[in-house]
């Protein structure tokens, strides 16, 4: 063939092969334009988003996009959130060098154009021709749902087609014609990814709404009732006494992170409190500070209340109510004592770093019973807060243990007031600014944390002598009444839970918490705390928490005899050097002198110390987890069975397993089964080599606990017991997937959407407070 009639040939080669990659979207249907969903469109369809659109994403889609680990950024939590579109930078980073711009949405951009200047892709058709075709062909969330009815998973066993599930996993994150490459090398990965495809009437559903432009009516506003009571919080938290003002601002950088809601309000929607830069009367203008902790930018910040825009998924959902009493209770605490405020303190690093010197002048009692009377919120802000994903920022803490709070108790509160005026210095945290150097101050924040312990034993020991015993007296029993009392603590490898009461049997280890502790957990892990710092904020975090764990411990021990208390300590670090052992005493040499006034009875004074704290605040205990109270007559001994299982068989099974057992003759229920692994210590950041699998534990409750379940299983309660022995006879991964064939719904499970749907349906009927969508990110595929 000559040359002149095989150039030819290889042009029209070339021009089919750019056929059948595609052309670019601008040829096909105009140029992008980033504006198109800077509001919401109307079309035929506007009215259906709340009832019939959103409702589909939230069972099928925020399942895994929600918050700040969805997979690309992509929050489908709200319209606006479709609208943002999706970026290749992921949020959670524990390798940056310097902080990142932070991402939030509502929060650091209004419009999707706003967005797109900041790196966003659009998932929607962006581009000038918006026919149903162009909408379909040019939306990536219509490509990705079409990907998956094309490439459905398979009909059992596990997903395979090279799909990654891992949580460090590197996401694709295809933006505009990428997705076409996309679907030739990843044909398996349509969405939902990794699990089964929708349902024919819900796919349809989307399709049309898609093919229209994504139309989407605004958002109803809140009752005249809300409205009534947004205005009057709003005037109480805009006060304009420096009293007032610095009250309001203790209050805003504790709550910031909480779903409010008010009590009084039958609808019981959620709203948010924010900083702006505009008064009461006037439309928001939120501040968009990098945490609350930073300077808001103007002369007057002022304390605004706005609705949730966004989907209530489980992992972030922290309640809390405001009612008239709350508002008199805090009048109570802050603002009617005869105390002056005399100036404002500043924004600085070093304010933020230390609240004790920010908040000096509001009354140390008053400052702790704000966070004790509502202490699983407080203490779920570190559980549920941004700093909560990744191994990492939790192998600090053990897998199952109690938290009880020291009693407010004058003749400590103010010697200790006294102390924190005297040395907040002391207390300062290693997280003032987003970009911290990689442990270069360590050994400044360790010295720093033994000065105070060595100063806080010596004004508990002269507290101790002016007739006040270090006995369970000093333990707050919620004051007879409140059942934030006594928290449970789980954790999942990489994330946790908290809850009320003292649940599951005893535990290894407890932490007792007073004010300065509770604080500084608060300000290092939440209020402090920037999901977009650098690597060393991030890892200072994480290593500081290590000095607060053991001050929690080291109070716990103080209630031993001091014969036991060093063995104790031993067995909760063991393989670990003197040095770090001593560190749960503030350090060489420091040691509490006083002896336990408790009464002991046996030689196991831990165990025993455990019960009488349990048996202290019986009467305020939550106890909706108790199997004994909660489970059916004929579930109690079954489950109490399974439960009881301990030891390496437990190393194969998943952390969080929903349960979902049916009853002849009665309703389906949902039992959480959390394995406890064990640790000889948790003071180092790599932990597999610390792991104990012969003391792992079962802990199974009522209800479901954990927002990111790894397994369901469904079962009929006659089958309890083949159940257990088969969790007994567990010895290998082999046989855990002999195991999961048998009662595990996988990924793969043709009724995998209708026990989600049952599960989140029941969840959301039985605890509508606290209840919110579940995610699938950690589901496993074994």
């Amino acid at each position: 063939m000559s040359k002149r009639i095989l150039w030819p040939v290889v042009v029209l080669l070339l021009a089919a092969c750019a056929t059948l990659a595609g052309p670019g979207f601008d040829k096909l249907f105009g140029p992008a334009d980033p504006t198109r969903f800077d509001a919401r469109p109307a079309g035929p369809a506007v009215g259906v988003y709340a009832q019939a659109i959103q409702p589909i994403l939230d069972r099928r889609c925020v399942v895994c996009h929600a918050c700040n680990d969805a997979p690309c950024q992509f929050k489908a939590t709200s319209w606006e959130g479709i609208a943002r579109g999706a970026s290749k930078a992921p949020v959670y980073d524990a390798t940056r060098l310097l902080a990142a711009p932070p991402s939030r949405l509502y929060v650091d951009a209004d419009k999707a154009s706003q967005w797109r200047e900041l790196g966003f892709f659009p998932v929607l058709n962006e581009h000038a021709v918006q026919t149903p075709e162009a909408n379909k062909t040019a939306g990536l969330i219509h490509r990705l749902l079409a990907l998956k009815q094309d490439h459905p998973l398979p009909t059992g066993g596990v997903v395979g087609g090279g799909l990654d599930f891992s949580l460090e996993r590197t996401a694709s994150c295809p933006a505009g014609e990428e997705i076409d490459r996309y679907e030739r090398t990843v044909p398996m990965g349509g969405m939902p990814f990794g699990l089964p495809g929708l349902g024919k009437a819900e796919h349809d559903t989307l399709t049309r709404w898609l093919a229209e432009g994504a139309p989407a009516a605004a958002p109803p506003a809140p009752s005249a009732l809300a409205l009534q009571r947004v205005a009057q919080w709003e005037r109480f938290f805009n006060g304009d006494s420096l009293k007032e003002q610095l009250f309001s601002r203790y209050a805003y950088e504790h709550l910031f992170l909480a779903h409010l809601w008010f009590d009084d309000d039958p609808q019981r929607q959620f709203f948010k409190l924010v900083r702006s830069e505009t008064p009461p009367g006037e439309p928001v203008r939120i501040v968009r500070s990098r945490r609350p902790v930073d300077s808001p930018g103007v002369d007057r910040v002022y304390y605004r209340i706005v609705p949730e825009l966004e989907t209530i998924v489980d992992k972030t959902h922290m309640p809390y109510a405001l009612s008239a009493r709350r508002m008199d209770r805090w009048r109570e605490l802050f603002l009617d004592p005869p105390y002056t405020v005399a100036r404002l303190p500043g924004y600085e690093a070093q304010d933020a770093a230390n609240p004790f010197s920010t908040f000096a002048a509001l009354p140390v009692n008053a400052r702790y019973r704000f966070m004790l009377e509502e202490a699983e919120f407080t203490i779920m802000g570190f559980i549920k807060g941004p700093v909560c994903r990744g191994q990492m920022a939790l192998d600090v803490i053990r897998d199952h243990f109690w938290v009880v709070f020291v009693a407010p108790e004058k003749r400590f509160d103010e010697p200790l007031s006294a102390l924190l005026a005297r040395d907040a210095n002391l207390l300062r945290l290693p997280t003032g600014s987003s970009n911290t150097n990689m442990l270069v101050p360590w050994v400044q924040y360790a010295r720093l944390e033994n000065e105070y312990l060595k100063s806080r034993s010596q004004v508990l020991a002269g507290a101790l002598g002016k007739r006040l015993k270090l006995d369970l007296n000093l333990i707050w029993n919620g004051d007879g009444r409140n059942d934030n009392a006594a928290l449970t603590i789980f954790r999942h490898y990489d994330s946790a839970s908290v809850v009320k009461g003292m649940v599951g049997d005893t535990p290894r280890t407890a932490w007792v918490i007073g004010y300065p502790l509770l604080e500084r957990i608060h300000y290092l892990l939440v209020a402090d705390y920037d999901v977009y710092g650098n690597i060393g904020h991030q890892l200072n975090s994480r290593m500081y928490m290590d000095f607060l764990r053991m001050e929690g411990e080291f109070n716990f021990i103080a209630l031993l005899p001091r014969a036991q208390r060093e063995a104790t300590r031993d067995a909760w670090y063991r393989g670990d050097s003197k040095s770090t052992r001593e560190q749960v005493y503030g350090g060489p040499g420091t040691t509490l002198p006083a002896e336990s006034a408790v009464r002991y009875k046996t030689a196991d004074a831990r165990h025993e110390l455990m019960d009488q704290l349990k048996a202290r605040l019986g009467p305020v205990l939550d106890t909706r987890l108790d199997l004994g109270l909660n489970a059916p007559p004929a579930l109690r001994a079954p489950l109490r069975e399974l439960a009881a299982i301990s030891g390496v068989s437990l190393q194969w099974l998943p952390e969080v397993t929903l349960l979902v057992i049916d009853t002849p003759g009665g309703p389906v229920s949902t039992y959480t089964m959390l394995r406890n692994t064990a640790h000889a210590s948790v003071s180092h950041l790599l932990e597999r080599k610390e792991l104990r699998p012969e003391e792992d534990t079962l802990t199974v409750v009522p209800g479901v606990v954990g927002s990111y379940p790894n397994a369901f299983y469904r079962l009929d309660a006659a089958q309890l017991p083949a159940l257990a022995e088969a969790i007994r006879r567990l010895g290998s991964e082999a046989d855990y997937t002999d195991f999961a064939k048998r009662w595990s719904v996988r990924r793969t499970d043709r009724a995998f959407w209708a026990v989600s749907d049952d599960v989140i349906s029941r969840y959301l009927a039985a605890q509508p407070l606290e209840a919110g969508v579940l995610d699938y990110n950690r589901l496993e595929n074994r």
